[in-house]
């Protein structure tokens, strides 16, 4: 069953290293959204595909990711 993930878009400062780390790259920055920061935050483009691994989440120096087992 996929996971879901829950971003705090705001304290993303678009770093992408949360890219790089997810084995089924499902995450890129968000187009349709610019923060707080001036930064297009990471969004999933296919939640239905994640793996619930945990790499993005572990990975952010800023913690802005949480993984919700589905």
């Amino acid at each position: 069953m996929a996971s879901k993930l829950k971003f705090r878009r705001d304290a993303c400062k678009g770093c992408n290293v949360c890219i790089n780390f997810c084995p089924k790259a499902l995450l890129a920055p968000d187009p349709d959204y610019l923060n707080r920061n001036g930064v297009h935050p990471i969004t999933v483009t296919d939640e239905t595909q994640c793996i619930g691994c945990k790499n993005c989440a572990i990975m952010c120096p800023d913690g802005v990711i949480d993984v919700i087992p589905g």
